[in-house]
Formats: structure tokens, C-alpha cells, sequence
């Protein structure tokens, strides 16, 4: 059957988190005027992120998405010493301006090759609905056909909503569609799951772990993912 559409992950595919702790650091001096060592930066990026990941259905919408990222720099300003009564704007503008994301050299070219192939894009992620500006600030959104996050469906990969959901928007069916993802359970496991093809992309110098077999297609890089899709 031919291919009419290509579902991406987003962080670890298409993006980066680049290192938080030194904005964080010159975050909280130029805000707060809070000098923190990198140990307690590090120690309250950590804590947040793990708030985060837990939590980050809840920002389903503009209203939601700021108490979350209130309850965020919550959980930041407790992990630091000495830190005082907390002025909740000034820490929530702290949090997110440690927060910047990059796309990966990759990522471009490759959507923009896969787009001029004729074929429809959607990314799927674990992320709460901010995700479509952060792609659109790094110029990726102009080769996408649609953005579904956990947020906005409900549900989070490896559950199969969200896949039915960027099915949907990509007015393809399982058959017709590959997913591309980092996560073996989140995205081989739940693109499998929702009877997609899975392409697992492991980077160079990331840890693979649990490594599945031959049976699952492996890439290093994104550059490889328009010869497997064509076949």
C-alpha cells in the first residue's frame, strides 16, 4: 500500500531541550536577583521537569496551561534555598526562559523533502498545547498538516488515541502511515499498538536501551527516513 503520510514525535525527532541549567541560573539573577549555584539549578530544573511530565495533560488549553506552569515554578522555587516568598510571575518567566528548544539539523530538510514527496505530516507528542508555537517559532509548522498533542486529545502515547487522532488530520489510515519516534514504548510500541508502522530513531550518542531486534526498522538520523518510506 502506498504511503500518503508520515506521523514525528517531537522531542528527540524534530527538537531539542537545550541545557536548562545555565539559563536558569542567569534567569533568576535577572528576575529575581537570586544567585543560585549550579547544583541547586540543576537539582530544581530536575524536579520541575519531573512535576511536568507528570502533569503535562493538564495544559489543555491557555487558562489550564498557565496554572500549570504556576504549579511548575511552584515546584522550581521550593527545590531552591533561601529563596523567600515567591513572586509567581517573575519565577514562571524565569522557568520558561530556561526552557528554549532547537530544531535538529535534520529535521528541516527532511520534513520539507518528505512534504515535496507528496506526503502528509503530522506530529504526535506528549506535550501540552504550547507545542504548535514552539513549532511555529522554529519554522517547522510550514511543512506540517496538522500538531496533536496528549493535552489536546486526552491521552498519551503509547495509547492509541493520539495516533487515530494525527490519522485523522492526516486523512490516512493505519496502513497508509510510518511513524517516527525516539521512544520505544511511546512510539514504536504505541504506533504498533494502533497499527502503524514504526520507524525507531536512535541517534548517535544517545543510550539504546532494550534494543528489540531486527524486526523493528532503526534509523540514526531523520536523513534515512525518505528511503524507508519510499519502499
Amino acid at each position: 500500500m502506498r504511503r500518503r503520510a508520515v506521523l514525528l514525535d517531537a522531542l528527540g525527532t524534530l527538537v531539542k531541550l537545550e541545557p536548562p541549567v545555565p539559563r536558569l541560573q542567569r534567569a533568576l539573577i535577572e528576575r529575581l536577583g537570586l544567585p543560585v549555584t549550579e547544583a541547586d539549578a540543576r537539582r530544581a530544573i530536575a524536579q520541575e521537569i519531573t512535576y511536568y511530565r507528570a502533569h503535562l495533560n493538564e495544559g489543555r488549553d491557555q487558562s489550564s496551561l498557565r496554572e500549570l506552569r504556576r504549579r511548575c515554578a511552584e515546584v522550581l522555587w521550593s527545590e531552591l534555598p533561601a529563596a523567600g516568598p515567591m513572586d509567581t510571575d517573575a519565577v514562571v518567566e524565569a522557568l520558561l526562559a530556561s526552557l528554549h528548544f532547537t530544531a535538529f539539523p535534520d529535521a528541516e530538510p527532511v520534513l520539507r523533502a518528505l512534504t515535496e514527496d507528496g506526503l502528509r505530516l503530522v506530529v504526535v507528542s506528549n506535550w501540552d498545547i504550547s507545542l504548535a508555537d514552539v513549532l511555529e517559532r522554529l519554522d517547522l509548522s510550514r511543512w506540517l498538516d496538522g500538531v496533536v498533542t496528549s493535552a489536546g486529545v486526552g491521552a498519551r502515547k503509547p495509547r492509541p488515541e493520539v495516533f487515530l487522532q494525527a490519522l485523522a488530520l492526516a486523512e490516512a489510515d493505519p496502513g497508509e502511515a510510518v511513524h517516527v519516534g525516539d521512544s520505544l514504548q511511546e512510539d514504536v510500541m504505541g504506533a504498533r499498538g494502533a497499527g502503524i508502522e514504526a520507524v525507531w530513531l536512535v541517534r548517535e550518542g544517545t543510550a539504546e536501551s532494550n534494543p528489540p531486534g531486527p524486526e523493528v526498522s532503526t534509523i540514526r538520523t531523520l536523513r534515512e527516513l525518505p528511503g524507508l518510506v519510499s519502499r
